[in-house]
């Protein structure tokens, strides 16, 4: 569920203006509330910003139609993986699942990724694939990750100008906490980034602030 903006009766008073008026000029706006321009200019700045009303030069405000969920829900869909992917996390495929298991703790995340001798992504490590191979009797130390890994093709991805909602569609849909973000080279896919659920999650917060 999209969050709504919540507005202050002055903010509301200035939208019944200007949906009736508009466009309106700041100046005739603040006539109408008998107050001056300088009070009114950050609840128009915040209206603005918000999506709730347009501005243009020498013309005034007018009011834009839409409603504060449908006005979050267009920065949703503006929001893509580039703004808010964080550094991976890359093992080699030689790697021993013990060396892996030591990784995933000191760097305090939830999946590697697993890359081959040219770079490119052949493999997932999730946090229950290195629980799953300690339980057994097998030793870490000799077993390389490649044996206990989540190969490509069956490995979901997204590049950084995909659309955050798309990747959260996809970790709902796949069950999975990541995916890697990736570039198309000759030899496969580089791993350029990484996008968690917490990240998505960062994203959403965002679109309370006045910066999107």
């Amino acid at each position: 569920m999209v969050r709504k903006i919540e507005l202050n009766k002055r903010q509301q008073k200035i939208l019944e203006i200007v949906k009736g008026n508009g466009p309106i000029t700041g100046e005739h706006i603040a006539e109408q509330l008998s107050l001056t321009r300088a009070t009114l200019r950050p609840d128009l700045a915040i209206l603005t910003m918000s999506g709730f009303l347009d501005a243009r030069p020498r013309v005034g405000y007018f009011y834009t139609g839409k409603s504060s969920t449908q006005l979050l829900t267009e920065k949703l869909k503006k929001l893509t993986v580039r703004d808010f992917q964080a550094v991976p996390v890359v093992v080699k495929e030689q790697s021993t699942v013990y060396d892996a298991i030591v990784t995933i703790f000191l760097e305090d995340v939830g999946t590697l990724f697993v890359v081959d001798d040219s770079g490119c992504l052949s493999g997932v490590l999730s946090r229950k694939d290195l629980l799953r191979a300690s339980i057994g009797q097998q030793d870490l130390n000799s077993l390389p990750v490649n044996i206990i890994m989540t190969r490509m093709p069956n490995i979901t991805v997204c590049k950084k100008d995909d659309l955050i909602l798309d990747v959260a569609k996809n970790l709902l849909e796949k069950q999975i906490d990541s995916v890697p973000v990736v570039k198309k080279i000759e030899k496969g896919y580089e791993v350029t980034g990484r996008i968690t659920k917490t990240m998505i999650t960062r994203a959403f917060v965002s679109l309370t602030n006045d910066d999107h």
